[in-house]
């Protein structure tokens, strides 16, 4: 029994493995949060860095194991995700007018003027400065809580 699972344990870390997982600072809560954003919206708290990154590679094992119990199938892996830089976005016409506008009063295309918008509402400037990537299909609020780290 112990065998099967700890063979179970390993399958589920070796899927969690597929998804990215972001370890930051935070200023506003004086501790690391890490989060798995390909596979649930809560996150992991702590002290130490490593730490919180341990939990939360446990933490997207635990909900793996959920998901599969749950029949529910797992959304796109999150690692190693290659983008090109390239995407659509469907609009209202009205706001499709006024950003075509704007941009002509700066003189610029409207791709540049929407990627600046972007790029100031995200703090990222450019692709190689990417942090991290938000994963495609559905993003669940899983609460982790666990010894020696702070749920929020």
């Amino acid at each position: 029994m112990k065998t099967n699972r700890n063979k179970y344990r390993a399958d589920t870390l070796m899927k969690a493995a597929r998804y990215l997982k972001v370890v930051e600072w935070s200023d506003e809560d004086k501790c690391f949060i890490g989060r798995c954003p390909g596979l649930f919206a809560g996150g992991v708290h702590g002290d130490d860095e490593a730490e919180v990154y341990r939990e939360v590679c446990e933490a997207a094992a635990e909900w793996i194991g959920i998901m599969e119990a749950d029949g529910v199938p797992l959304p796109p892996a999150t690692s190693g995700r290659k983008y090109t830089g390239n995407f659509v976005v469907r609009v209202s016409p009205a706001l499709h007018q006024r950003a075509a506008l704007l941009a002509m009063y700066k003189r610029e295309s409207l791709n540049k003027y929407v990627e600046t918008a972007i790029e100031q509402a995200t703090g990222v400037k450019g692709a190689s400065k990417l942090d991290y990537a938000v994963a495609e299909g559905p993003v669940r609020e899983f609460p982790v809580r666990s010894k020696g780290s702070r749920s929020k």
